[in-house]
């Protein structure tokens, strides 16, 4: 298992697609980012579509860390991942 964080900026009409897409493997924590632990075979897979998604000028940025526990997070203000901002 990896954990990823990845952002994308596209374009405004095109946020949807990659909402839609990400939501599959990630958690949405804002905007244009997510964040999550998957497979490598689901990164790759991840990798994949996303190039294949993007048109010129528009870009997505994934940072991969081995394993969550080598991730510091602090959120200042409501944290987005608790169940309790979820419908």
């Amino acid at each position: 298992m990896v954990y990823v964080v990845a952002v994308y900026d596209v374009e405004a009409d095109r946020t949807r697609l990659f909402l839609n897409f990400l939501r599959r493997y990630l958690t949405h924590v804002q905007n244009s980012v997510f964040e999550g632990e998957i497979t490598e075979g689901d990164l790759e897979e991840i990798k994949q579509e996303l190039e294949s998604m993007l048109e010129p000028g528009e870009s997505v940025i994934v940072y991969r860390m081995s394993a969550e526990q080598y991730v510091s997070r602090t959120v200042y203000g409501e944290d987005p991942t608790e169940d309790d901002q979820f419908l």
